[in-house]
């Protein structure tokens, strides 16, 4: 029964994941129109909610039932943290897109690698998500958001890379409280 509803729940992710990127490359959007559109997320709190440290804490401190009831709410906290990283990822890959046509050597390599890391976070978002909704049944740690906190530090970079080559008097942040 359990495994039924985890491929229910994987394949429904699946298909809104096909559906989305489907739907998303035919939108083309000017690029000040998606910078725009960024939500900047708040690091030190996304930090905070995958700290294994934190999670340790607040087993020792709270009663088993108490902590799972918390661990839920971190878990679907985390995944609204990586929901907005996956719609910045997807912004980020379609202002990549656009400049790379740029006749600046450096700005189109900025423009590739923000690509790359782009589509490589998008892609672990989803996983991510997945075991999120997996963990969400038994609530006993919050694994895998760590990774996603990772790469999304280092788009972070590459996004503030190739906005300072487009526009060096308004970088491209996607980050709040570094």
């Amino acid at each position: 029964m359990t495994l039924a509803i985890i491929l229910i729940i994987a394949a429904a992710l699946g298909l809104i994941f096909i559906i989305r990127i489907t739907v998303s490359q035919r939108l083309q959007i000017a690029p000040a129109s998606l910078a725009a559109q960024i939500q900047p997320i708040d690091i030190g709190a996304f930090r905070n909610l995958v700290d294994p440290a934190e999670d340790e804490y607040l087993r020792r401190r709270l009663l088993p039932a108490q902590f799972r009831s918390v661990q839920r709410e971190r878990l679907r906290a985390t995944a609204t943290y990586i929901q907005t990283a996956a719609h910045n990822a997807d912004l980020l890959v379609r202002l990549g897109q656009n400049a790379l046509a740029a006749t600046d050597h450096n700005t189109a390599d900025a423009a590739h690698q923000l690509v790359e890391n782009a589509i490589l976070l998008r892609r672990n978002c989803l996983f991510a998500l997945l075991r999120i909704y997996v963990a969400l049944a038994w609530p006993n740690g919050n694994r895998a958001a760590a990774l996603i906190l990772h790469r999304y530090e280092q788009l972070n970079g590459s996004a503030m890379l190739l906005g300072r080559l487009q526009n060096p008097a308004s970088p491209l942040r996607i980050s709040a409280g570094l």
